[in-house]
């Protein structure tokens, strides 16, 4: 299976099958893994060009069933290949990125076992340096020494170091939370006052109710489903996934708890919920974290992707803030962010709907540990004021109706055919009264729509992994969705290999 490697890339990350399942077959074996692993070793070598001896990498993964399997390859093929290694167990993605750049550590690279939210039968690889996580580029790299074998096993061993480095993580994130509330009264547990709940959805989350906001005072009395279990049982860690906001809000409302919060597998996302049981996530989270970020960083550039809201637009550039659509991706964000930072532009915030949020005080790392305990500090803060978090984003529109398609291009050549469909499009659009092209738009056609006309906005463009193309439609009117899907749907019927009957 080794020639099919390559197709287990998943941009910047390495995923596939790792269980026996009805659904799909197994394509990540102890097989590839071992190889990767070499590969990894190697690219570390010639691209980083690392030439000490004994290269230092961590290695950690969050609760799936086959992450010990996985994991006891990687090690046993890093240490034959001469690695000295910290073997960090069950860990999130964040936390293994910090082993590349804590001074107690200072590790070469480091590999996270992982699949995020998918289910139980996927797995995965995240590689980091001190750099941060790897490019493309770098994933092909890896994968073509592995397919090669193109590495060499040293005559010496390397050797194995257990750490729990979870502990040492959560430490970082409690003094971080106890610097920045700064509570005369009480610094050693400034969350005292308020009962906060958990969801890890059985991933690695769980360390969180115990390791940071325990040690900070706060009762937590109803968290949920923090002990690591590989099969997801209770519902899908996906904070972006109506069955764990639902599961959240639920329990909130049931332990009358000032905060909820949920994070997904490897906890480099994260939503929550208010004590009155509104969702925080997608753009509310934007909306929420962007406010924090403009009263420290005034006039500060917001990278968000590229299916934003018009409401979120007008609220950070209410703050003073620019908001800047890029392309959907939570590394096209983040590098996006970078890149502004490098030409002068001041951008301390990079954020997808989908939770990954990077702060540019953190290592532009996606960390949904560090962005929450940005929000407690504000939290504590606003406490002492008689206010509360929601009061930050009251100003922020919502649209009443919003949706979201899937149409499924069946042309084998699937690039092609999508990028005509958005060319076309286009031109329909000049012929449509009150609809207008956004400007500075970098992913597919984005559409502003009058109040006659739709009342909103839609985006349409093609998935960044699979032959789709994916329709966002909001409007601030009712009925306003049905006015924009009636034009869309007379212009896609007249594409044959484009299946919309998701429209129905």
């Amino acid at each position: 299976m080794i020639e099919e490697l390559h197709k287990l890339q998943n941009g910047t990350d390495i995923r596939g099958i790792a269980i026996e399942n009805p659904e799909k077959k197994v394509n990540l074996t102890t097989v590839e893994v071992k190889a990767i692993a070499g590969g990894f070793v190697k690219w570390l070598k010639d691209k980083k060009n690392i030439k000490k001896e004994k290269i230092k990498i961590a290695v950690g993964m969050d609760s799936r069933l086959s992450g010990p399997e996985i994991k006891e390859v990687i090690l046993n093929e890093l240490v034959n290949l001469g690695c000295s290694v910290y073997d960090c167990g069950l860990c999130t993605t964040p936390a293994m990125f910090m082993t590349t750049v804590l001074e107690d550590y200072k590790c070469d690279g480091s590999i996270m076992i992982t699949a995020s939210h998918l289910p139980y039968y996927h797995n995965g690889l995240k590689f980091f340096t001190e750099n941060g996580g790897c490019e493309k580029e770098n994933i092909k790299y890896i994968l073509d020494s592995a397919v090669e074998k193109d590495f060499k096993y040293p005559s010496y061993k390397g050797e194995i170091s257990k750490v729990d480095f979870i502990d040492t993580y959560s430490s970082l994130l409690v003094e971080k939370i106890r610097k920045g509330i700064n509570s005369n009264e009480n610094y050693e547990m400034p969350l005292s006052k308020f009962k906060i709940i958990v969801d890890a959805g059985n991933g690695a989350g769980g360390f969180f109710a115990s390791k940071v906001l325990k040690k900070l005072g706060a009762e937590v009395e109803g968290s949920q489903f923090i002990n690591p279990d590989g099969r997801f049982p209770n519902h899908i860690p996906n904070p972006e996934a109506k069955e764990a906001m639902d599961s959240i809000r639920k329990a909130v409302l049931e332990n009358k708890a000032d905060l909820g919060i949920v994070f997904d597998a490897d906890v480099d996302r994260a939503a929550i919920v208010d004590a009155g049981g509104m969702e925080i996530n997608r753009n509310s989270l934007i909306a929420l974290i962007s406010s924090i970020i403009l009263e420290e960083h005034p006039g500060s550039t917001i990278v968000t992707d590229s299916v934003t809201s018009n409401g979120l637009s007008e609220f950070i550039e209410n703050l003073g803030g620019k908001h800047h659509r890029f392309k959907r991706g939570y590394r096209n964000v983040i590098n996006e962010g970078i890149r502004l930072n490098e030409q002068g532009e001041k951008c301390y915030l990079a954020i997808e709907t989908s939770g990954h949020a990077a702060l540019k005080e953190n290592y532009f790392l996606d960390d949904g540990a560090y962005l929450i305990s940005k929000i407690l500090v504000k939290m504590a803060k606003l406490h002492k004021q008689g206010k509360s978090i929601e009061d930050l984003i009251k100003s922020l529109k919502i649209s009443p109706e919003s949706l979201e398609f899937r149409f499924n291009i069946l042309n084998s050549n699937f690039k092609d055919y999508g990028y005509k469909i958005l060319d076309d499009l286009k031109n329909y659009v000049e012929k449509i009264n009150g609809w207008n092209e956004a400007p500075n738009n970098y992913e597919g056609v984005r559409v502003n729509c009058n109040k006659l006309n739709g009342d909103g906005w839609f985006l349409l463009r093609i998935s960044l992994h699979e032959p789709v193309l994916c329709l966002n439609i909001e409007s601030d009117s009712k009925d306003g969705i049905k006015v924009i899907m009636d034009n869309l749907k007379n212009f896609l019927i007249n594409y044959n290999e484009l299946n919309i009957s998701s429209f129905k």
